[in-house]
């Protein structure tokens, strides 16, 4: 029997789609999420140091180490469980426990990460997290707890899917320095809802963390764009005046348009970045299907009140830079056809100034033939009257008579001998 030929990747990619598992979640429980990034050339690290940075926390709860290929990881950890995943610019690790004793969004439950493993990270703290998972009490305890818990007036808050449970945050940084997210799961919800709940909070806050990196960037760049804004009107307005040198006011706009072409190749990925980062937390949040809670804002309102802005600021940002490149560009271009004018207009000049010399010459030269034909004919005549004596003493001819008869016929032969060869030469 004939069998087809494999792809030699068909079962890696098929693999990839199921690589990353949601983890199961039984409330009660808690979850401590911290995402580690390099800060310099983050998608062109060295990802071994990710991974011995993950073998070292296993190694410190003596579990089991994964393969060294390995991008992902998910498995028991002493009495915990971890989750690692290896991204573009970043790292993940996701520690989830059963709750211990002790208040709700305890810092205690992030010295899962021991300081000596965080001091040694391959990166900063981009993002950290701690979420707490609960069994759903009636509303009215839930908006208490809610009020304990977060600031009210940043928080959000909203049913999901269809009522499977409460998700809320503030989406602050609280005194132990971490964001904080609380789960309220319904009886029914089983324990992979609950993962994968869980699982979308983290990724709503560390794609919201990274695609915040292009709004500094793009507030950074602002007061450049300006200056380079203000050059080149400056520029512009020169290119109108009779007394800038147009040469002067292109090399100016070249610089100015290289100087913006730079800034572009050095912000084109975080700004593609950006974009890629917050397509995914708002897909993120329509997956979760809110519905409002008691009538507080929920996760996609909060995003489009408070993250939205920051993120048509990029936009903005990107679109200005493009628009100051094209300018430069145009202006470039007219101000090269001006300095192609003005240089067509010297070279006719300078033709007009070469045909009057070439005409010059001209005259000169016929003045130097006629010069040439009398002074060859001079001694043409000598050397004809020397030739021809002996003859006129013979038939009684003097010497002037002699010279008189020779003379024009000399002129006229060394006259169209000089033409002739002048001919031949041009």
């Amino acid at each position: 029997m004939a069998f087809i030929k494999d792809h030699p990747e068909r079962f890696a990619l098929t693999g990839e789609l199921h690589a990353r598992p949601f983890p199961a979640l039984k409330a009660p429980c808690v979850a401590a999420f911290i995402a580690i990034r390099q800060a310099q050339d983050p998608a062109t690290r060295d990802r071994s140091l990710d991974f011995k940075h993950l073998v070292q926390l296993l190694d410190h709860y003596n579990a089991p180490r994964p393969d060294p290929e390995a991008t992902h990881y998910y498995g028991e950890m002493g009495r915990y469980w971890l989750k690692w995943e290896q991204h573009t610019e970043f790292v993940t690790y996701t520690v989830f426990a059963a709750t211990p004793g002790g208040d709700p969004f305890d810092p205690r439950n992030f010295d899962v990460f021991p300081n000596y493993w965080l001091g040694a990270a391959p990166g900063e703290r981009i993002t950290s997290a701690l979420l707490q998972v609960q069994m759903r009490p009636d509303e009215a305890e839930v908006a208490d707890r809610l009020q304990d818990w977060f600031v009210p007036e940043s928080l959000a808050v909203a049913h999901v899917l269809d009522e499977a449970a409460i998700v809320a945050s503030d989406f602050r940084i609280d005194p132990a320095g971490h964001m904080r997210f609380a789960v309220f799961a319904a009886q029914d919800t089983g324990v992979r809802r609950i993962g994968r709940i869980v699982q979308r909070l983290c990724e709503i806050e560390t794609y919201k963390a990274m695609s915040m990196l292009g709004f500094l960037r793009a507030r950074k760049m602002m007061p450049q764009m300006d200056a380079l804004d203000g050059r080149l009107t400056e520029l512009m307005s020169a290119m109108r005046s009779t007394e800038a040198s147009a040469e002067d006011t292109l090399h100016a706009l070249l610089d100015a348009s290289v100087e913006m072409e730079t800034l572009a190749a050095q912000t084109a990925y975080r700004f593609g970045a950006t974009g890629a980062y917050e397509a995914i937390v708002h897909q993120r949040i329509a997956v979760l299907r809110e519905s409002r809670f008691m009538g507080r804002q929920c996760f996609a309102e909060f995003m489009l009140r408070r993250y939205e802005p920051a993120m048509r600021t990029v936009k903005s940002t990107e679109a200005r830079l493009q628009t100051l490149s094209a300018r430069a560009i145009r202006a470039s271009e007219l101000l090269r056809t001006r300095v192609d004018v003005e240089r067509s207009a010297q070279n006719q000049q300078i033709l007009a100034s070469m045909d009057r010399r070439a005409d010059l010459q001209l005259r000169l030269q016929h003045t130097v033939e006629g010069l040439s034909v009398v002074a060859i004919s001079y001694y043409a005549v000598s050397l004809a009257g020397y030739l021809l004596y002996p003859f006129a003493e013979a038939v009684e001819i003097s010497k002037g008579m002699l010279t008189a008869l020779v003379t024009l016929p000399v002129v006229l032969g060394v006259w169209w001998m000089l033409r002739r060869l002048r001919k031949r030469i041009g």
